[in-house]
Parts: structure tokens; sequence; C-alpha cells
């Protein structure tokens, strides 16, 4: 267990270094000069003097390769540098805008997983074939639909229409409905479309037969024998997800005018604000790799056949290939 943890840290470590490697380069094969964008409308009041002043005090006068080592440099000591267009420290920026995002992420996340289980516990419950395929021809309808484009259809309905919710803003639980919604839809398919898949592989099972045959009611044979073997695809799809929400809140807080790092992300690539977007970018790959330790250390707790060998899960002899 302790090979392969320290396994997976050293590979975290790699995924932010070329996160943070490519952000680094895409930034700065943007057209636009940095200094100038934070000038704004005051650079035709700036001599070529001042300009090249400022470009020495950020550091944009130096080779390419020299301005990347020294910001690595900086950010492996916990310097992430200051914002280029309000001067405050990367850290702080990105630490308060973490909040709003990290609670429309959470919410999302929360009822995605109840939506998505539901729906697919729906689906292999019905005994009926017409309501099945109804039910089964959901979830590939929320993943195709843009979390933008139905965010903008919420908007309208539900706060233009019939004005349940606020529109834009982050004022209260009511502001968080809707945006969260959103967000939801595509996860909540994602997750249904793997859990019904996984159920139905499931109850094929002959174990799943002999608890059937013992007298266990439909109810207690999805929830108590199937899930949690069901489970499995879904959770494995647990870190893809964690990044498609945090991907999604971006674009969904900038449809619903919200404070988060979907704002500041916008803000920073506008005016290059290159270390800005270094720091939402390695955030979001520090999260990343944990969920996904976090996923492969849960699966023994699932399936306990699985278990842990220094190149990662594996069922035992006993439980099978896996």
């Amino acid at each position: 267990m302790t090979r392969y943890v320290l396994g997976r840290l050293g590979q975290a470590l790699l995924v932010v270094w070329a996160a943070y490697t490519v952000t680094f380069a895409v930034l700065y094969v943007l057209p636009g000069d940095p200094v100038s964008l934070m000038a704004g409308t005051n650079v035709g009041f700036l001599t070529s003097a001042e300009l090249d002043g400022l470009r020495h005090e950020y550091g944009f006068d130096r080779p390419l390769v020299v301005q990347y080592l020294t910001l690595l440099g900086a950010a492996v000591t916990g310097d992430w540098g200051h914002s280029i267009v309000s001067g405050r420290p990367v850290l702080d920026v990105v630490v308060e805008a973490l909040v709003p995002t990290l609670q429309l992420t959470a919410v999302g996340l929360a009822v995605a997983a109840v939506g998505g289980t539901a729906l697919a516990l729906s689906t292999v419950w019905t005994g009926r074939r017409w309501p099945a395929q109804l039910l089964a021809a959901l979830p590939p309808v929320g993943v195709a639909v843009p979390a933008f484009w139905f965010g903008l259809l919420l908007i309208q309905w539900f706060s233009f229409g019939i004005p349940l919710f606020p529109a834009f803003g982050a004022q209260g639980p009511a502001a968080l409905v809707l945006p969260a919604l959103s967000l939801a839809v595509p996860t909540g398919a994602t997750i249904a479309q793997l859990l019904t898949r996984g159920l139905a592989a499931t109850l094929a099972e002959p174990y799943i037969q002999t608890v059937r045959a013992r007298g266990a009611g439909t109810g207690r044979l999805l929830v108590r024998h199937a899930l949690r073997n069901a489970a499995l695809p879904a959770v494995t799809m647990t870190g893809v997800v964690v990044g498609g929400l945090l991907s999604g809140a971006v674009v969904v807080e900038t449809v619903f005018s919200r404070p988060g790092l979907g704002r500041v992300v916008a803000q920073a690539v506008g005016q290059q604000d290159v270390a800005v977007v270094q720091g939402v970018v390695v955030l979001a790959a520090v999260v990343f790799v944990l969920v996904s330790l976090a996923v492969d250390l849960l699966y023994p707790v699932l399936d306990p056949r699985i278990r842990i060998t220094g190149r990662g899960p594996a069922r035992s002899a006993r439980g099978g290939a896996a």
C-alpha cells in the first residue's frame, strides 16, 4: 500500500508539472502584450521607456526559458506570484474564488449522484418494457445537452417566465438552484448510463439468482446486493466526473454571472494574466489527481475481492480477473 501510494503521488507531481508547463506555453503563444493589456486604456499615455520598465519589472523582457524556470522555481516554494492586473497574490485570488465554486460543484455533484442513481434504479426496477426504454433514453439526451444551453433555458423558464429563482448573482441559497441543476444534468446522465449498465450486468451474475431464489424482493435485491458491485464503473469515472464539474462550473458561473473560478479564469485569459491562469489550472490538476487516488483506495471497500498491489487495484485470484 505504501509503495503504491508513493508511486501515485509521484505520478501526481508529474501531472501537475505537465499542467503547469502546458498552460505556460499556451498563454505565451497567444497574441498580444501582457503589459499593454495590463495598462488598459492608459497604454496610449505611456511612453516606450515606461512600457519597457514594466516589462522589466514583471520579467517579460527575459528569455522565455528563463521566465519559465524562474516562475516554476518560485511556485515550488509556494510563491505563485502576483496578478499583473490587480497586483494581489495569486493564492489569495484563487482561494477567494474557490469557495463559491466549491459550493456550486458540491451541490451539483450531490444532485447528479442522487438523480443519476435514482434514474438508473428506476430503469432497472420497472418491469414494463416501454417505461424502461423511455427511462433508458434519458441519459444520452442529458449527456448531449450543453450545460450553458440548459442554463439559459432554466433562466428563461424559472427566472423570466416563472420568477421562482434569481437569474444572476450568488445571493442566498435560491441563487444556487439553477446553476447547480445546469451543472448536474450532464454529470447525472453520465452516472445514470454507467450505473444502468452496471446493474444490468450485475443482475445476470449467479449470486443474484441465488439471492432471488431465497425470496429477496426487487428493492432489496437492487439496493443491498447489486448496487455496490454495479457502482464500480461509475466510481471509476469519478475523477473524470469531478474534472467535468470543475470545467463546467467555469461555464455555468459565466452564464449566471456568479463569482468564482469561472469569472477569474475568463478575465485572466483575456488579459493574459499568466500567473492567475496557472494557479487555477494547477489547482484543478491537484484536485483531479487526489480524487483519482481516493477512488483507487475506495475499490477494496466496495469490493473486498479487490486488493491494492504495487501496480494498482487488482482482483484477488479467488475473485477472478480484473
